[in-house]
């Protein structure tokens, strides 16, 4: 047989929980800025060739934190992203179009 004390315990226990005393919850410092990108920064990359050191000067001339290379014909997300830079090249892997987004 169940003991009745234990059964107005467990019924108690929840509002219980409801009476604590909260503290205030510390705010989280602010993000650090985001870097936004500049595209016009590296149009004079549009016609070289698509290679590792064109990407990380295209990132660093634009001031994108992420690269995203464009190969042809290949499906792309339309997701904004202000920190990104899209790089697109043709068969002959020469740049045509630099993006933000």
């Amino acid at each position: 047989m169940m003991d009745i004390r234990l059964l107005g315990i467990a019924a108690l226990l929840p509002l219980a929980a409801c009476t604590q005393e909260r503290t205030p919850v510390e705010s989280a410092p602010p993000p650090p800025a985001e870097m936004t990108c500049n595209a016009e920064a590296a149009a004079s990359f549009v016609g070289q060739t698509a290679s590792i050191d064109a990407g990380s000067a295209i990132a660093k001339a634009t001031g994108a934190r992420t690269l995203r290379w464009g190969p042809p014909r290949s499906a792309m997300t339309m997701d904004y992203r202000q920190d990104r830079v899209n790089v697109m090249y043709d068969d002959a892997y020469k740049i045509t179009q630099v993006t933000c987004g």
